[in-house]
């Protein structure tokens, strides 16, 4: 999702050559609309690498010698991060430790490297630390959360140690169209699409619908990732970044049912299989540091965002027939 909503806002805001690495497996569903670019080549190629395969990413950084480098590729699902954690930690931190050695080694000396970690890092935050700063401590509640402190902390050091243009960004929710369907507001609008489809029966299967989350759009956060290495704060820095809008993920969910017209027939379930063994359920972020140092404000409202996050699934279902009902 982030990705290419990335590719859009950097076609549209620069003259910059951009290269997507990719796996040879990759889906490119939501490269679709970028067809025209991909094949002409004019301005966007997909080279091929992975992050588990240290000398696939020092064939990249010799062949592109990127100035500016985007780091958000990992293994980006917390639940997933439970039946997979030795996979998950594979990609996220050795992974983020072979791209940062490859980049120190071959990369044309001060690239600009935006580290993607997340505001899963801080876990089970007490409610005495919200809204979330920069300071407050780490409490992981999944191994997805600890891979990501290792990459926050691997952005850090190599920063620090090598001198290196290195920020390290820890973005707070954020969804909007192409947001994959293991999310839960994706998750929910996808079954709301189907319901109006008759394709499933009108029930919403549901996780843990207590955790609180303050929601941005995926438009707003690529601006802020833009804006980062533009802007060039000191090297090193780490940044909360983070919307507005504050509500429980029921709420939320109530607010995408109010949207369907479907809304009176719609039943909410829960789903065991949707519950993680520990949730990071309060996720209320404090921007002021990343705010003072770009000028970034969230531009979306959170209606604009889900009403266009379900449209998305609209399309989808309409256009490509049956899907499973997750």
């Amino acid at each position: 999702m982030v990705g290419s909503h990335l590719t859009d806002y950097l076609l549209a805001e620069t003259d910059w050559q951009i290269h997507g690495l990719a796996r040879w497996r990759s889906p490119l569903d939501n490269l679709q609309h970028l067809l025209p670019e991909l094949n002409s080549g004019s301005r966007l190629e997909l080279v091929e690498g992975d992050l588990i395969d240290g000398q696939s990413l020092e064939r990249v950084v010799d062949n592109t010698q990127p100035t500016v480098v985007f780091h958000l590729a990992a293994q980006s699902y917390p639940t997933a991060s439970f039946q997979s954690p030795v996979a998950t930690l594979d990609a996220n931190f050795l992974g983020t430790a072979r791209l940062l050695q490859a980049l120190q080694m071959r990369a044309p000396a001060g690239a600009r490297i935006h580290v993607c970690s997340s505001s899963e890092v801080f876990g089970r935050v007490p409610p005495e630390f919200l809204p979330i700063n920069e300071a407050a401590p780490f409490h992981p509640a999944s191994p997805y959360s600890i891979s990501k402190i290792g990459t926050d902390l691997l952005g850090q050091f190599w920063a620090e140690a090598y001198g290196m243009n290195i920020w390290i960004t820890r973005m707070f929710t954020h969804t909007g169209p192409r947001r994959g369907d293991t999310f839960a507001e994706s998750s929910f609008a996808k079954q709301i699409a189907l319901i109006e489809q008759g394709r499933i029966d009108p029930v919403i299967r549901v996780g843990n619908l207590e955790s609180l989350r303050t929601w941005a759009d995926v438009r707003d956060a690529v601006r802020a990732y833009f804006l980062l290495v533009t802007k060039s704060p000191p090297a090193g820095s780490t940044f909360n970044i983070g919307g507005d809008y504050t509500c429980t993920i029921g709420e939320m969910l109530e607010f995408l049912v109010s949207l369907s017209p479907a809304k009176d027939e719609i039943q909410i379930e829960v789903d065991p299989a949707r519950l993680r063994p520990l949730d990071a359920n309060l996720q209320v972020p404090d921007s002021s540091k990343f705010r003072d140092a770009t000028g970034w404000k969230p531009e979306y409202r959170f209606e604009t965002t889900m009403e266009d996050l379900l449209n998305y699934w609209r399309e989808r279902v309409a256009s490509q027939g049956a899907f499973g009902g997750r």
